[in-house]
């Protein structure tokens, strides 16, 4: 097995360290900023998905509200009004155009509960949205230095499906577990392949069940060792498919510790959710999560939630409630992975 010809490595001005979170400009603590964060990814994606945007157009614009927050602050611009500034820029750099009109309309209608169609034509709300979009617009293409090019995690899980093992299961957990990194910044702190990786290695982890290896073996400098005994109640595991996104992209043990930084990063989200709401979550939020290469407090403020339930493998992938008004933001566990070629 050949690794691919490589990933992107080269440094990114728009890599920052995890320290640079707790020095946003916010008087926010950090557990109240990631939790708005979070809201205005999940109203960011409400938006694109009314107004029909391909993926690749809500995850570059969720990208740019990340990017947009660490350097203007959230008491002075709205996270509703970022997030339809940074989905109508990205209609015009996707090739996927809307209207202003239209994104303003939406815009009104997630606000106020009416269906567009009831939305008075000349509606003077509309004609304020309109305005907030382009104003908070200026401020956003400062932000983001007009740098339009965005990476996805979801190019390298692809490449990972293309050239792996084929699993269903396992590409649709990947995917929404990519998907769900939005609603964290780890867009911010690690490059798309990193991100991939742990995505795919934490899916892996959720196929193979509880009894098997911990994501610290999976993630270890030196492979897992393949006579791990089977129980006799569980699936043989599979220590060798869950190296291969590791392989794959020919981690070094830096990288690998940065995985295991995104992993905890992303479990940490999971386990701030309220699980009595969301259910489902709670296979994902009960997975030990690894070892950090250097301890850090928690990122998120901890819920109590319920004892995950006895099946070891989440339930299909499904949407969400949507509603952002709750204690914490719903997960949208959307879309489907792109058929092989």
């Amino acid at each position: 097995m050949s690794a691919k010809a490589g990933p992107n490595r080269t440094p990114s001005q728009w890599i920052f360290p995890l320290s640079a979170l707790r020095q946003v400009p916010t008087q926010y603590s950090v557990d109240k900023f990631l939790y708005d964060l979070a809201r205005g990814v999940e109203f960011l994606y409400r938006l694109g998905t009314s107004l029909k945007l391909p993926s690749p157009a809500l995850f570059t614009a969720a990208t740019w509200l990340h990017r947009f927050y660490m350097r203007y602050s959230m008491e002075d611009f709205h996270r509703q009004d970022v997030a339809a500034s940074c989905i109508f820029l990205a209609t015009k750099t996707e090739e996927c155009g809307r209207k202003l009109r239209d994104v303003a309309m939406v815009y009104h209608s997630k606000l106020s509960g009416l269906d567009v169609n009831d939305i008075p034509s000349d509606s003077q709300e509309v004609d304020q949205y309109q305005s907030n979009i382009l104003l908070t617009e200026e401020y956003l293409l400062e932000a983001i230095c007009f740098d339009f090019t965005v990476e996805s995690p979801h190019s390298d899980l692809v490449d990972l499906f293309i050239a792996g093992p084929h699993d269903d299961v396992l590409e649709d957990f990947a995917w929404s577990l990519a998907h769900d990194s939005y609603r964290t910044p780890l867009c911010l702190f690690f490059p798309p392949f990193i991100i991939a990786v742990a995505c795919y290695v934490l899916a892996q982890r959720l196929v193979d069940g509880p009894n098997s290896p911990s994501l610290d073996a999976r993630i270890s400098f030196t492979a897992p060792s393949t006579s791990l005994p089977t129980p006799p109640s569980h699936k043989a595991v599979s220590p060798d498919q869950s190296r291969w996104a590791i392989d794959f992209f020919a981690l070094t043990e830096a990288e690998l510790g940065n995985v295991a930084e995104a992993l905890g990063m992303l479990l940490e989200f999971y386990r701030s959710q309220d699980l009595t709401a969301h259910p489902y979550l709670a296979t994902v939020a009960s997975v030990p999560p690894p070892t950090l290469p250097t301890p850090r407090d928690p990122l998120y403020a901890p819920v109590n939630y319920p004892a995950p339930p006895t099946s070891v493998i989440p339930p299909a992938p499904t949407h969400a409630n949507d509603d952002v008004s709750g204690r914490t933001p719903s997960s949208t566990h959307g879309g489907n992975t792109p058929a092989k070629a």
